[in-house]
């Protein structure tokens, strides 16, 4: 093996594991744009889609996409699995890199195609429904728009440039996303009566900015990679500088448009805009300037909040915007290469765009190319929706969508331990195991049994008598979390020596404070709080409440509330004190 092929071999390996890389990318956008209570669901499917793609693809995928040179769809050497001879192939795409590398390169992409969808269609689509459309889609309807493009069918015939997939994976994945989310119809309360879309804020968009990251990282392989080979590293480092121009120019007026035109600087538009300013260049990120792929991005960036606004408008209910970003921007991208296409600015570009001087031709290209994906993509993803709409069904039930697709699809938590229903059904099976006779406790060294007949007769009994000795007073204080370490210092200084801490969410009067969510108001905001209960007995509540006062108090609204309560009684339950002694812990 020469060391042409060794180099060319090594780089399609490292880049198709940056794009292998990227599904956690997407899972972790998808899971933080959406509720706590469907990340499950949400990361399940991100790991199905890649199974099934890849499933689909090493079936019959791969023959579709690359077997032969028929103008619509691949017809030789369709079945590569168990195949002896594959020499079929050996000139495919590049004749540097063995036949499994440039299987994989092509099934990462394969598998990022249908990954776009499964987050257009998020909280309400059934799972098996969703690997059902995905095994389909990279089985039939991705390799045949692939082979148009890059396995030289009609479209690679009329000279259509499509570098790194703009439409053969972005756009393509856009329309299956659009006809999912049309059809699947938008998440309950998304809508009000006026039409109006309503925020449905995603749980961490911490999550989703790892998320970003990852896919920013992973599109260093993506783009540069495509070029299959590394014996030209000007052209791998050009179109990487290109690939990162366009997302900063997209992070930069994505994050300025949400500013002036929402009002605030939306983290989750700017999240998207450097999607968009990704997808924006794929297509030509070897055939234009840097210079022009600032200016690729910067639209990129613009046109992507105009779109997640247009389509809530719409009523398409698309949770982490897979429409906007990867529809919108994959025809964006393929049309700027018709305009903004320049010859020589690296040795895979040799036609130059309408804006330097190679007329309507490429544009016309281009165009023709868009409408004819859009068209056959539209109609074959819609009607595999609507075949799975009529069988299986493609909508969790009303019931399991309020609830939470993790219990209902996964009977699985994200977070069990900040899951009330997981604590209720612990209660209801503890209760009906009482009702037998026994009662099993489980602890981390083992599981106890308990006749519960014995553990009411042994339970030493509850003494009802009249308050005695000092009056005994709860105050509950409410505030901002920040205060919370001056709080505690001074009730120490006064002499509190026992307090129970909860960090909780709530609103007063005011309603909260004002918060949109990607363009769309959060009506009733709750605002994080720390509540701190403290039960004194022998210190003066007014004491206790002017010093809480004057430590908490800024002149501004949301410095807290007090409340004090009489309490009745406190039992402590080893010794069946009651009273201050009860109030009273020993070292």
């Amino acid at each position: 093996m020469d060391t042409t092929m060794i180099i060319d071999t090594f780089w399609v390996l490292v880049a198709a594991i940056l794009v292998f890389f990227m599904n956690l990318g997407f899972a972790a956008v998808e899971a933080g744009f959406a509720r706590a209570k469907n990340t499950v669901n949400i990361l399940s499917k991100n790991f199905i889609v890649f199974a099934v793609s890849s499933l689909g693809f090493l079936l019959l995928g791969w023959g579709l996409m690359f077997g032969g040179d028929h103008p619509f769809v691949g017809t030789s050497n369709l079945f590569i699995l168990g195949s002896s001879d594959l020499s079929f192939y050996d000139d495919t795409l590049t004749s540097n890199v063995p036949f499994w590398g440039k299987f994989f390169f092509q099934l990462v992409f394969c598998g990022t195609a249908a990954t776009i969808v499964s987050g257009a269609v998020a909280e309400r689509i059934k799972y098996v429904s969703f690997i059902i459309f995905s095994f389909v889609l990279t089985l039939i309807i991705y390799p045949i728009v692939g082979h148009w493009v890059w396995g030289g069918g009609w479209l690679a015939q009329m000279g259509f440039m499509d570098f790194a997939g703009d439409t053969v994976v972005h756009s393509l994945g856009g329309w299956g996303a659009l006809t999912g989310a049309m059809i699947l119809g938008p998440r309950i309360g998304k809508y009000g009566k006026d039409g109006k879309a309503r925020a449905i804020p995603g749980h961490s968009m911490s999550l989703a900015v790892i998320g970003l990251f990852v896919l920013w990282l992973g599109w260093f392989g993506f783009n540069p990679g495509s070029t299959m080979s590394f014996q030209n590293p000007s052209d791998v480092m050009y179109i990487l500088v290109t690939t990162n121009t366009s997302a900063i120019a997209a992070v930069l007026t994505s994050t300025i448009t949400s500013w002036i035109f929402l009002g605030k600087p939306d983290l989750g538009m700017t999240i998207n805009g450097c999607l968009a300013g990704l997808v924006g260049i794929t297509g030509g990120c070897a055939y234009v300037s840097v210079q022009s792929s600032l200016i690729i991005g910067a639209i990129a960036g613009v046109l992507v909040v105009f779109a997640v606004v247009f389509f809530d408008k719409l009523k398409i209910d698309d949770p982490v915007g897979a429409t906007s970003v990867h529809l919108c921007c994959g025809i964006f991208g393929t049309i700027c290469i018709g305009l903004f296409a320049q010859e020589g600015v690296t040795s895979l570009s040799t036609r130059n765009g309408l804006f330097f001087g190679g007329g309507f031709g490429l544009l016309g290209t281009q165009v023709v190319g868009i409408l004819a994906v859009a068209v056959f993509s539209f109609v074959t993803t819609s009607l595999v929706w609507l075949a799975l709409k009529k069988t299986v069904g493609i909508r969790v039930s009303r019931e399991e969508e309020i609830a939470g697709l993790d219990i209902g699809e996964h009977g699985n938590l994200a977070y069990p331990d900040f899951a009330p229903a997981a604590s209720a059904s612990m209660d209801d099976e503890f209760m009906a195991e009482t009702k037998e006779g026994t009662a099993v406790i489980e602890t981390e060294e083992a599981a106890v049994d308990i006749s519960a007949e014995k553990a009411v007769s042994e339970a030493v009994p509850v003494i009802h008598k009249e308050r005695q000795g000092a009056k005994m007073t709860k105050v509950t204080i409410i505030t901002n979390q920040a205060k919370f370490n001056q709080l505690e210092t001074a009730l120490t200084k006064l002499g509190v020596t026992g307090l129970t801490i909860s960090n909780v969410f709530g609103y007063g009067m005011q309603k909260g404070h004002e918060a949109s969510f990607r363009g769309a108001p959060i009506e009733a905001r709750l605002l994080p709080k720390v509540k701190v209960d403290v039960v004194i007995c022998k210190i003066p509540t007014d004491t206790v409440v002017n010093t809480v006062q004057k430590v908490l108090c800024t002149g501004k609204v949301g410095d807290g509330k007090i409340f004090v309560y009489d309490v009745e009684d406190v039992v402590k339950v080893r010794t069946n004190e009651h009273g201050y002694d009860a109030l009273q812990d020993e070292e």
